[in-house]
């Protein structure tokens, strides 16, 4: 287990807006996971502009805590992890492969994300308040075949051998986030998949700006490549192009991102 220096659990809570029960409990898993993806937003700013990322636990908690800045998975669970762990929850960093825009179960993609597993009264759970416009509000079951309706949409994991696949209804369609193994993600194998993710010239992350937050009304918005869409609690889904002179003030207006000033 990586050992990362204590955070200030009032100030993160103060952070997401969060003043309910904090002891190791289904429920409080719950509660924060949504509390930190309604408040936290994903962004990629950073690696836009070219800044390196660091995963310490110091660093993730100025950027997302005290700089009141968003970030990607590795930011984001890396610090949901730190506050998992010490409000006594039994939690392991986990590696995926992102499938969103790889549905072909027989390529490969590159194993560049970071999830949560939890072990609570002997079953285990997962978390992830990292995977943009399809971050958890909710944990799920690791259980194949269940379907679990979330605050803000209906989720499944399957298998298929020793692959597991997370999955989202979306329309009529079941559709891949990603897959995983239950392999341990430690801190050193997040730092280079984050340098892959965040240097790599093919990579997306590199390419177009990202954001996206969940809504407390069962809701979600995301910006990607100059797109703004909005999903509505009844399904319904907007969407425009913003000019380049919005940018600045649709990432403050929408998901409370303040442009880096250095």
């Amino acid at each position: 287990m990586d050992k990362q220096p204590s955070i200030s659990l009032p100030q993160y809570f103060a952070r997401i807006d969060y003043q309910g029960a904090t002891d190791s409990t289904l429920d409080v898993l719950h509660a924060l996971t949504r509390a930190h993806t309604q408040t936290i937003p994903f962004e990629n700013l950073d690696v836009y502009l070219k800044k390196p990322i660091q995963l310490e636990t110091e660093a993730l908690f100025n950027k997302l805590v005290l700089a009141q800045r968003g970030g990607y998975c590795f930011e984001q669970n890396g610090l949901f992890l730190q506050v998992l762990r010490q409000l006594g929850f039994n939690a392991r960093p986990l590696a995926a492969r992102v499938r969103l825009r790889v549905a072909d179960r027989s390529i490969m993609p590159a194993r560049t994300h970071l999830f949560i597993a939890v072990e609570l009264d002997k079953q285990q759970w997962i978390t992830d308040v990292g995977v943009g416009g399809y971050s958890l509000t909710q944990a799920l079951l690791w259980q194949e075949n269940l379907e679990q309706d979330t605050p803000h949409d209906r989720r499944r994991i399957v298998r298929d051998g020793n692959r597991w696949f997370h999955q989202v209804w979306v329309g009529d369609h079941w559709q891949d986030i990603y897959e995983f193994w239950g392999e341990e993600m430690p801190l050193s194998d997040q730092k280079v998949a984050s340098w892959y993710t965040s240097t790599y010239p093919e990579s997306s992350f590199t390419k177009q700006i990202m954001a996206a937050r969940a809504s407390p009304d069962g809701g979600r918005v995301s910006l990607l490549d100059g797109e703004l869409k909005r999903r509505y609690p009844d399904g319904r889904v907007t969407a425009r192009q913003i000019t380049p002179d919005e940018l600045q003030s649709v990432l403050l207006e929408q998901f409370s991102i303040h442009w880096p000033e250095n």
